[in-house]
C-alpha cells in the first residue's frame, strides 16, 4: 500500500473561520477527515501534517525521505515565498502534487507565482476539498 504524506501550511488550521467566501465553511477537522476517507477509499495510507512554521514543514519533508511514496502539499502562503520548501522537495525527490483550495490564479497578483510548482508533478487549484482527493488519486 502506497504511503502518502499530506502537508498543509499556515492558516489552514483556521478553515471555517478564515475568509469563508474563499475557503468555504467546513473546518480543518472536516478537511482531515475528508483526506483520510479519500485515502481509505483509494487504498492509500495517509499521514496528515499541518504547521504554521516554514522550518517545521521543511523538517517534515526531509523526514519523509525513504518513508513516503508521495507528498501532497498545500503550502498556503509559503507557496509564493518559500525557496526552502522547494529545495527540500527537490532534495528528497519524492513525487509531489501541489494543491490549493482556492484558484490562486484568480486572486491577487502576488499569489499567482508558486515556487512549489517548479518541482511538483501536478498543481490542482480551485476545487476545494475535492482537490485533495484528485491529488491523492495521482499516486494510483
Amino acid at each position: 500500500m502506497k504511503k502518502i504524506l499530506v502537508i498543509n501550511g499556515p492558516n489552514l488550521n483556521l478553515l471555517g473561520l478564515r475568509e469563508p467566501a474563499i475557503y468555504g465553511n467546513r473546518d480543518f477537522n472536516a478537511l482531515i477527515e475528508f483526506i483520510k476517507e479519500s485515502a481509505r477509499s483509494l487504498g492509500l495510507q495517509v499521514e496528515c501534517f499541518q504547521s504554521n512554521h516554514e522550518g517545521a514543514i521543511v523538517d517534515k519533508i526531509q523526514q519523509a525521505y525513504g518513508v513516503f511514496d508521495g507528498i501532497v502539499i498545500n503550502p498556503a502562503a509559503y507557496t509564493h515565498t518559500s525557496v526552502a520548501i522547494l529545495d527540500a522537495l527537490k532534495a528528497v525527490a519524492i513525487p509531489t502534487v501541489e494543491v490549493h483550495i482556492s484558484d490562486v490564479s484568480e486572486r491577487e497578483e502576488f499569489r499567482r507565482h508558486s515556487f512549489v510548482s517548479l518541482y511538483a508533478a501536478k498543481t490542482i487549484m480551485g476545487k476545494g476539498f475535492d482537490g485533495y482527493r484528485e491529488a491523492l488519486s495521482f499516486f494510483l
